[in-house]
């Protein structure tokens, strides 16, 4: 049997990229799960990122504490009111609550000698109660600390001021903050890499089911062999459903990076909508990113899928490539520093570094675009190749 030419074997290739895009059409349900999801993923992550921000930014507005026993501290009653903080009063049950998470809250409690030993030049020991498992009440916790120490800055200087001592004695020397990072890069922090993890796991998630459903998925069915007694060369076959898997993909990152547009609207975080600013080029340029992790994560997926004879059984080995791409941007966590260059060596990692690069509005060299690239088109090529030998040896049937 003669080897095809180049024109019939790229006509071979779009035969087959046509037929399992109908395929994927057909398949309509599915096909509108996947697309709807990657719409609405970005309102959701946004929604639930600014809502969090929004509660804290609630609680410090409302400028409330929690105390037992002010009645004992007048000085520092005057000081909290001053503040145009309201002082209220526990409730009996109150640190119960706040031991099982019911209370978002902080208490303070102030003891009976603190006026007296405070007048001792003695010093009183003023205790916040709160739960670091709740967000709400660390927040108040930080709140009424900072409220005590203002109160206990104010004391020593009034002190030293009535003794003729000036205050700037105790104070050599003023520190000044200058924060350099600018507006993205700030609003970046508070999204950290929440966003760029949704539109990989979008991905990830939108791919895996098209790998599966045109290699195991047709195993299972069995039409994967009578498509293989076609005059098919096993390389077109394994390159026409990469392509299309490759295809939706590469949609759906389009379409997740694209929602995170009109899903500013639902900011809720008056700080956070400042901050935040995401629009078409940043999203084409996620989209861009992702491409090549697209590419390869097709060839991945179908190369673990082709080895099983049903969908059950390759989702068992999708399922572990899933989760080594998930965990590998959470290394980046660990990390409080620059990120180093080995990242862009890293799929996964390398996209989420390079779209916080976006996020933060900062320059983008150029072989951090072609390293990750060349990964990607290793593992694509590593991949493919897995594929096209395991028809060629006929190890599907």
């Amino acid at each position: 049997m003669s080897q095809p030419t180049q024109s019939s074997a790229l006509a071979q290739w779009v035969a087959v990229f046509l037929k399992e895009l109908r395929d994927a059409w057909r398949d309509r349900r599915t096909l509108r799960t996947v697309l709807l999801l990657s719409l609405v993923q970005g309102p959701i992550v946004l929604l639930l990122i600014s809502t969090l921000a929004s509660e804290k930014e609630n609680r410090i507005d409302k400028r409330e504490i929690y105390a037992q026993g002010m009645q004992y501290a007048p000085g520092l009653q005057n000081f909290i009111e001053r503040q145009a903080y309201t002082i209220k009063a526990v409730p009996a049950d109150a640190m119960d609550k706040l031991a099982a998470g019911q209370l978002e809250d902080a208490i303070v409690v102030v003891p009976a000698d603190f006026e007296q030993r405070l007048q001792a030049l003695e010093m009183p020991a003023v205790e916040i109660y709160a739960n670091s498992s709740s967000r709400g009440s660390s927040t108040a916790r930080d709140v009424a600390r900072n409220l005590l120490q203002s109160y206990a800055q104010e004391r020593v200087g009034l002190t030293l001021a009535l003794r003729g001592v000036a205050v700037a004695s105790l104070k050599p020397l003023e520190v000044q903050e200058r924060d350099l990072a600018n507006a993205n890069s700030r609003a970046a922090q508070l999204t950290g890499s929440m966003i760029p993890l949704y539109v990989l796991i979008a991905v990830l998630t939108g791919a895996m089911g098209a790998a599966m459903d045109t290699t195991a998925g047709e195993r299972e069915r069995s039409s994967l062999e009578p498509l293989m007694m076609n005059p098919v060369s096993p390389w077109a076959l394994a390159l026409g459903k990469w392509g299309a898997v490759a295809v939706l993909a590469a949609v759906i990152a389009l379409l997740t990076s694209l929602s995170f547009i009109p899903a500013q609207l639902l900011i809720r975080s008056d700080a956070l909508q400042a901050l935040f600013r995401y629009g078409l080029p940043d999203a084409l340029l996620f989209a861009l990113i992702c491409l090549p992790f697209a590419g390869a994560v097709a060839a991945l997926l179908m190369a673990s899928s082709i080895r099983g004879k049903s969908i059950k059984e390759a989702q068992a080995g999708n399922s572990l490539v899933l989760m080594v791409f998930m965990l590998l941007p959470l290394v980046s966590l660990l990390n409080d520093a620059a990120e180093p260059d080995w990242y862009y060596l890293v799929p996964s990692l390398a996209q989420q570094t390079l779209m916080l690069h976006v996020l933060r509005a900062e320059p983008i060299a150029p072989w951090q675009w072609l390293l990750p690239c060349a990964i990607g088109l290793l593992l694509m090529v590593a991949g493919l190749a897995y594929v096209g030998r395991a028809m060629r040896s006929n190890a599907v049937r």
